[in-house]
């Protein structure tokens, strides 16, 4: 019998519609492969086992009861731990919410159980998605399942890892500066972010609220398409939800043609710091778009070299606001409250305790930037950085249909190498950032492995706002024509454990 951790999501729906399998013996071969394997990864925070196999059997009394199922019934899927739960626990990778179970569910949640997706469970990150390694959580650092010695990207290096060790054919992320498509880059995986503003952000637990976006992870462009539909949507819960109707993201999935397109290549997104294997395979990438069909553009985006630096602010910025709520009084991890201290000393010592290194030094760096003299200056000259970026991507976009580069300037790198160089990794984001400042569409996928290390690298494509279903045309036609030439990056050179 085929291995069913190996099959993609849409062959998994598609043989549970049929009966050639139950959506329990899916289920079970998952959480068998989390049992086997996830030890080493440490991909997950919490399996929920029970409930997952209470979603599978609900999905296949369905199917025997002659009810239609959805395109993605029954199919596993690893969520990201930022998202709530009802009756699962959501602790954002901090120990601050440490064994918290919220009370109502995310709207993603809820899309995803009525899509009758199977959460499997919920998946390491970077404490409150602060990070691009996944080594600042607070639970332990997640391996590469390529190179269990690296990183598998961040802040969702466990979504990431759990798609790439085939512990789930699905998987959520979220994106406030790369954090979909930089895991997805250095694991061979594909990640989108879609348009800001087009996943609902209620029941996300905020980082940057004008940055934060959930989107679609998974092995196949047609998979995270089908995954981005389930979840897409407006949401009268979400204030910066978008009221327009979702891209027709499958159809473009399914037919995957860049004939005719305008492809821009951004000058800015090259140069000292890129690794001489990953410029090689994304410059074999733009050629293959250019057999293709596709008219390949030179740009010039200036202000995308000052990205890092206005995000490094705003994040921050809006971070410490965000975390304001953290105060031991609510909910969550409380320290010290023996009735000797005050209410502001039990919230010092709390979270003390509980946020991590990193977390502590984005909310200084963001109080710091708004404060008293200082937010014109910092906060305020990053936000008109960010309209300039705008301003560089809405010129680029008069010209092409999408934009494309590296997904991120190396391949995985060793835990531990950046962990006292803040700078150094910071970096790893700089080529996805710009689409956060400007609330663009992004996808990262596989186009080869690094000559020199043998690692994945990410192709980036990036479209305007409300045009995602470009990314789809796009990465399905890389994808199929990579995959006829050299066979799918991850699906036959996949890494053993």
């Amino acid at each position: 019998m085929t291995d069913l951790t190996r099959l993609t999501a849409a062959d998994t729906a598609a043989r549970i519609a049929s009966g050639e399998v139950t959506a329990v013996e899916v289920t079970e071969a998952h959480l068998a492969r989390i049992e086997a394997v996830d030890e080493k990864v440490h991909a997950f925070l919490h399996v929920d086992r029970e409930g997952a196999l209470a979603q599978a059997r609900a999905v296949d009394e369905k199917r025997e009861r002659g009810e239609e199922l959805g395109p993605l019934a029954g199919v596993p899927l690893a969520l990201k731990d930022i998202f709530t739960t009802k009756g699962m626990p959501t602790t954002v990778g901090s120990k601050i919410l440490e064994g918290w179970i919220p009370p109502y569910d995310a709207t993603l949640t809820q899309r995803l159980r009525d899509a009758d997706v199977v959460v499997l469970g919920k998946t390491n990150m970077d404490e409150f998605a602060m990070g691009s390694s996944t080594e600042n959580s607070a639970f332990g650092p997640t391996g590469n399942p390529w190179d269990l010695t690296r990183i598998p990207g961040g802040s969702g290096g466990g979504s990431s890892a759990a798609l790439a060790s085939f512990q789930a054919p699905l998987a959520i992320g979220t994106d406030t500066g790369g954090s979909i498509r930089q895991p997805a880059a250095v694991t061979g995986t594909v990640g989108v972010k879609p348009t800001y503003g087009a996943v609902s952000r209620y029941g996300m637990v905020a980082f940057s609220s004008s940055l934060d976006q959930g989107g679609p992870c998974a092995r196949t462009v047609l998979d995270a398409a089908l995954l981005h539909e389930a979840i897409a949507g407006h949401d009268p819960l979400d204030s910066t939800s978008i009221d327009q109707p979702v891209p027709a993201v499958v159809e473009a999935a399914r037919n995957g043609d860049v004939r005719g397109m305008r492809v821009g290549v951004v000058k800015e997104f090259a140069g000292e710091g890129y690794q001489a294997g990953v410029m090689q395979r994304f410059n074999e990438s733009v050629e293959l778009l250019r057999e293709l069909g596709a008219e390949i553009v030179e740009l010039s985006c200036p202000s995308f070299d000052k990205a890092l630096a206005a995000y490094y602010l705003i994040a921050p910025s809006e971070c410490s606001s965000n975390l304001a709520r953290f105060d031991a009084m609510r909910y969550g991890l409380r320290v010290g409250d023996d009735g000797t201290r005050s209410a502001e000393e039990v919230t010092a010592l709390t979270r003390a305790e509980g946020f991590g290194p990193e977390v502590k030094r984005r909310i200084i760096l963001g109080t710091y930037a708004l404060s008293s003299g200082y937010y014109d200056a910092y906060y305020g000259s990053a936000q008109k950085v960010r309209t300039l970026i705008k301003r560089d991507f809405d010129k680029a976009f008069e010209q092409v249909d999408v934009v494309v580069s590296p997904t991120t300037p190396t391949t995985a790198f060793p835990i531990g190498e950046r962990a006292d160089d803040p700078m150094a990794m910071y970096l790893a984001d700089l080529c996805t950032i710009p689409s956060n400042l400007a609330g663009n569409a992004a996808m990262s996928l596989p186009c080869g492995l690094a000559p020199e290390d043998g690692l994945p690298v990410g192709l980036q494509i990036v479209a305007p706002a409300m045009a995602d279903d470009r990314l789809y045309r796009v990465g399905a036609a890389v994808e199929a024509a990579l995959t006829a030439k050299w066979g799918h990056p991850l699906l036959e050179e996949a890494p053993s454990l």
